[in-house]
């Protein structure tokens, strides 16, 4: 298996997120979209989609750093404010983090970020009711079906419009938007310590991550079927448990069916509800 298989029409993906996009706001009844951007590929390439989809005037982006955050990510999100043409907005959460974190001593790492994920969550969702306006998320297929994401932190939004593409799509389709070399290039990571990288804490580069889930999941492939195409199986193995894992994360919280119609259940309807 070639990367080749993981190919898109990049021209026709362009056009049909920033169609989703306009057609998601204008359903809700939205104009103005919110998005919290790191100074990562992630956040850049849905912010430019944003920007082309909506226009800048429509597109609220803030940076919300903690004290640990890098001056690499300060310099890429600011590029990417400049880049797409709207003003710099940036909120620090480290006031409100440490707050909590001084009542938490020996608190771990894992721990820590969860919480600052769900702080930015906390503030960008509060900036989006002041904007009127939608907050849209920045999760990719990857991070998403192996559950490299924070529950009701990062993966908390109204609409996630490269959820459906593996993080190779999205840096080759970033390519095709012209999006800085910097912010492509640069290793991804979700800045939460000194030298943390995504790859790093998944264990798989997302190269060949892609390759795995692509087959486990879009081909429906078994374990040892993945691993007959050349991957280790302990590693298609490992895989296979990150997704089944983190399945939780990926449903609406299940409900106790007591009356005649339930929602999630029967009761079918959670977006495009009309009376």
């Amino acid at each position: 298996m070639t990367m080749d298989t993981l190919a898109l029409n990049n021209t026709l993906v362009e056009d049909y997120l920033k169609r989703f996009i306009q057609e998601e706001l204008h359903t809700s009844g939205f104009t103005e979209a919110c998005i919290a951007l790191s100074g990562g590929l992630d956040s850049a390439l849905v912010l430019k989609l944003a920007v082309d989809a909506l226009g800048a005037d429509h597109v609220h982006a803030i940076f919300l750093p903690y004290k640990a955050s890098s001056d690499e990510s300060r310099r890429d999100a600011r590029t990417m404010f400049e880049f797409c043409g709207i003003p710099w907005q940036e909120l620090d959460i480290s006031g409100m983090a440490d707050a909590y974190l001084a009542l938490q001593p020996g608190i771990d790492r894992l721990r820590t970020g969860n919480l600052l994920a769900r702080l930015r969550m906390a503030v960008i969702f509060d900036q989006s009711k002041k904007e009127n306006a939608l907050v849209v998320g920045t999760s990719n297929k990857s991070e998403l079906l192996v559950g490299y994401s924070t529950w009701y932190g990062d993966m908390a939004c109204a609409i996630m419009p490269i959820g459906d593409l593996y993080k190779t799509q999205v840096r080759s389709l970033a390519r095709h938007l012209g999006l800085p070399q910097q912010v492509i290039a640069k290793p991804p990571s979700a800045d939460l310590w000194a030298g943390q990288t995504d790859e790093g804490e998944i264990g798989v580069s997302y190269e060949t991550l892609d390759q795995v889930l692509y087959l486990l999941v879009d081909q429906r492939c078994s374990s040892a079927e993945v691993s007959s195409e050349g991957f280790e199986l302990d590693l298609v193995q490992r895989v296979e448990r990150k997704i089944l894992t983190s399945q939780f994360k990926r449903v609406s919280p299940p409900i106790a069916k007591l009356s005649q119609r339930t929602v999630g259940i029967d009761f079918l309807y959670p977006r495009d509800w009309r009376k």
